[in-house]
């Protein structure tokens, strides 16, 4: 895999805050394969985390994010992955939390914030092209960390992943903790909410957030290091 970042630099981690890593995993320096994303974003938001991970947490995109804050400013200004105030620091709390705090890796199915033309603060949906032309990245980083479950956070990383094995989803809440094996990519799939709605939908799903997390963990349990 390609060297860590030699721009990082190591940050102080708040006590109360969950950690993540000063490097991130650059495969394509200035990408620049879908104009309307290198025009939009700030950086790209590379991979973090371990590379030898059983578990690879995948959201859609990087948010906007926001420059003012202390360190959660968001990937597209931190350049890594799941860095971002509110959806960051839930998703990397919460594996933590169910024991993958040390072994996880953060990427995004798309790398660049998918700014909305009409408000650029605001995200819209990467276009299926974007999605398609930036999966050959999170292809390379699935092949060369090799982990046992893929954790995709919300419908569109979800697609994603399934698209790499011409599977479509049908409907995501229904999949929501229902793994699915991936025969291409050698991995369980485990689609579970973003958390920017997760608060909307765990009380739908019937699940309270201390349930909804053990949940996740008992799915976990189950997945990593099985062989099919």
């Amino acid at each position: 895999m390609p060297a860590s970042d030699p721009d990082a630099e190591s940050e102080s981690v708040p006590t109360d805050d969950p950690a993540y890593p000063s490097d991130r995993n650059v495969l394509e320096p200035d990408c620049t394969r879908c104009p309307a994303l290198a025009d939009s974003r700030e950086c790209i938001s590379w991979g973090t985390g371990d590379r030898d991970a059983d578990i690879v947490v995948v959201g859609e995109a990087p948010g906007h994010g926001d420059l003012e804050a202390d360190r959660w400013q968001g990937g597209n200004w931190t350049g890594k992955a799941y860095t971002s105030r509110h959806s960051g620091r839930r998703i990397r709390r919460m594996v933590a939390q169910i024991g993958y705090g040390d072994d996880a890796y953060y990427t995004n199915a798309v790398k660049c914030f998918p700014a909305d033309p009409d408000d650029p603060a605001s995200n819209r949906e990467p276009t299926p092209e974007e999605r398609a032309s930036c999966r050959t990245h999170l292809l390379t980083e699935l092949e060369a960390i090799d982990p046992s479950v893929v954790l995709a956070t919300g419908k569109h990383a979800t697609k994603t992943v399934l698209a790499a094995e011409d599977r479509e989803l049908e409907g995501f809440i229904d999949s929501v903790l229902e793994p699915v094996r991936c025969e291409r990519l050698d991995v369980w799939l485990v689609p579970i909410l973003h958390p920017s709605y997760q608060d909307v939908w765990i009380g739908r799903l019937g699940y309270e957030p201390e349930g909804y997390l053990e949940a996740i963990r008992e799915v976990l349990a189950e997945t990593v290091g099985t062989d099919v």
